[in-house]
């Protein structure tokens, strides 16, 4: 990779990280952060991933919808926004199979015979 490539890739990181820090103080705010994990500037695609409080948090998804939204409009060399809490791969408001968690509930036949925790008393 040449020189002027590192230097425009750490300049779009660098305005990638500026805007999550302008537009979602709440990450912050709340005990949780967001990372940049890979970002192709060939493909404009960038994988955000937040971490701390933001894992298992009831409103993550939508966190992770206007990110996409927003950065997608307001950087214009980014095309592609992938972000997830960590948690089952999901990608925030996509949904689908194969991500995320599935409840099960006491007398649901799941294969397993697990009860519950058993009452102290």
């Amino acid at each position: 990779m040449s020189t002027d490539t590192e230097a425009s890739d750490d300049e779009l990181r660098e305005r990638i990280t500026n805007f999550l820090r302008r537009n979602f103080p709440q990450i912050q705010m709340h005990g949780g952060s967001a990372a940049i994990q890979n970002l192709d500037r060939e493909t404009g695609s960038v994988t955000i991933q937040l971490g701390g409080a933001c894992s298992g948090c009831g409103i993550s998804p939508m966190t992770i919808q206007a990110i996409k939204t927003r950065m997608t409009k307001e950087i214009p060399e980014i095309d592609e926004v992938h972000a997830s809490t960590g948690m089952g791969g999901s990608e925030g408001m996509s949904g689908g199979a194969g991500g995320g968690m599935n409840p099960s509930f006491p007398g649901e036949s799941g294969g397993d015979d697990d009860e519950g925790p058993e009452a102290p008393f």
